[in-house]
């Protein structure tokens, strides 16, 4: 029976699980272990458990080591349609404070931001691999590039901003809004003012 519950939340979940999942489910951990070793699923990595033959999807990896993750800068860039470098390190942004096994994974960049604005223009997206992930919109990515535009590409924060600039779906009062809260209003409407 908790094979079968476990089986029908991977298919569920494009195939894959956490350990989490399956224990905020009722579920044992041990039953993972169960099946790992009959072979009917495949340890990706600590927590994170996929079908065989499986491709993982690092967007939801990543994801599930913190509640708190938000994908941003370039990664968002990428998810947003607005870079078109699939990427090969992944931006994520979370409070300040954090201590947690993201800052040991190598594909990942840490940004630290205070809690007020840690959700501030979050959003739920589904990853390339139909996966739930939160990352920030894209009235946020421009004030995060345009705040830190020092860590970023210079060919990636130009085609971006033009890209943006360009967009029929661009809300600049909400640019605006956002880049108040940030306390980066100058900056911002500087680059608005060149490309609009």
């Amino acid at each position: 029976m908790n094979y079968e519950k476990i089986l029908k939340m991977v298919e569920k979940n494009n195939g894959y699980i956490t350990t989490n999942e399956v224990v905020d489910n009722g579920v044992e951990r041990r039953f993972l272990t169960n099946m790992v070793k009959k072979g009917s699923l495949v340890r990706i990595s600590k927590g994170y458990y996929g079908l065989p033959n499986y491709i993982a999807d690092e967007y939801y990896k990543i994801a599930s080591k913190s509640k708190n993750a938000r994908f941003s800068m370039a990664t968002a860039l990428y998810l947003h349609k607005l870079s078109n470098r699939n990427p090969l390190v992944y931006n994520v942004t979370l409070p300040f404070g954090y201590s947690g096994a993201l800052q040991k994974q190598k594909n990942v960049i840490l940004n630290f931001v205070s809690k007020d604005i840690l959700d501030l223009g979050v959003i739920e997206m589904i990853s390339p691999f139909g996966m739930k992930i939160k990352v920030y919109d894209i009235e946020r990515t421009i004030c995060d590039i345009i705040k830190n535009k020092n860590k970023i590409d210079g060919e990636i924060f130009g085609k971006a901003l033009k890209g943006y600039a360009r967009s029929k779906n661009k809300n600049l009062s909400k640019l605006t809004k956002y880049a108040k809260i940030m306390k980066i209003e100058k900056k911002v409407n500087e680059y608005m003012e060149v490309l609009l």
